[in-house]
């Protein structure tokens, strides 16, 4: 399988620290995020990445030539940013011919089960199949509800009220159906203008390791802490 991994974002929540680093490089306990999401890459099996860029696109050049990353990476730079779903667009042909792919939004930082994921998904072949997790304030995420069987019924981004806590984590794997739902208008965001289309052919898979979206600067304060880097199961 290959993946996207989506890092286009300003990072401005994310400032000072990115006013001259690329919020895909951004240290996590001394190690650039990049760099944790290729050994995660690795980890799962996948050996092709698409990466797309707006601001530092030559600072992350410098990264990926400075060692094999055991991983080929493309990047898609973007001089206008296309929003999430408008970058998957403009770069399918990345996934031509694939029966699947993963979709990972990069500020995400986790230890999910994504072999796990993937077998689930071979299994049960929705559309997409998305990690979801709970979170204490669920008006600040994409939430679904869940039928018994982990079909997502309804997705909602950012709801006024929320039906429940459970959110769509940022790790997701995609078919050429899901593509196919992404509207032609830029930008066009998964959370907003894709995912809600395909309520009914989505399937869950709850995630309980560990994960945090480090976006904002609290939550990345707190992931220099609690990160249990590679050796913690």
């Amino acid at each position: 399988m290959k993946a996207f991994i989506l890092a286009a974002g300003a990072g401005t929540r994310l400032k000072p620290i990115t006013d001259h680093t690329p919020k895909c490089l951004v240290p996590i306990q001394g190690v650039p995020l990049l760099a944790i999401w290729l050994q995660i890459c690795r980890d799962a099996g996948i050996h092709q990445v698409l990466i797309n860029l707006h601001a530092h696109v030559d600072a992350v050049r410098r990264f990926l030539e400075t060692s094999d990353h055991g991983v080929d990476v493309c990047i898609a730079e973007e001089k206008s940013l296309l929003g999430s779903g408008g970058t998957l667009r403009a770069n399918r042909e990345f996934v031509a011919g694939e029966e699947c792919f993963w979709v990972f939004y990069a500020d995400v930082l986790n230890r999910a089960d994504l072999r796990g994921m993937a077998r689930l998904h071979r299994e049960r072949k929705p559309v997409a199949t998305l990690g979801v997790y709970e979170v204490p304030d669920p008006r600040r995420c994409g939430i679904v509800s869940i039928r018994a069987d982990g079909t997502i019924e309804r997705f909602v981004e950012k709801p006024r009220k929320p039906a429940g806590n459970l959110a769509f984590s940022g790790l997701m794997i995609g078919t050429p159906d899901l593509l196919n739902a992404i509207p032609e208008d830029i930008p066009a965001d998964i959370g907003f203008h894709v995912l809600p289309r395909l309520s009914g052919r989505m399937v869950a898979f709850p995630i309980r390791e560990y994960l945090i979206d480090i976006g904002t600067l609290e939550n990345y304060q707190s992931a220099q802490q609690t990160w249990p880097g590679f050796s913690a199961s």
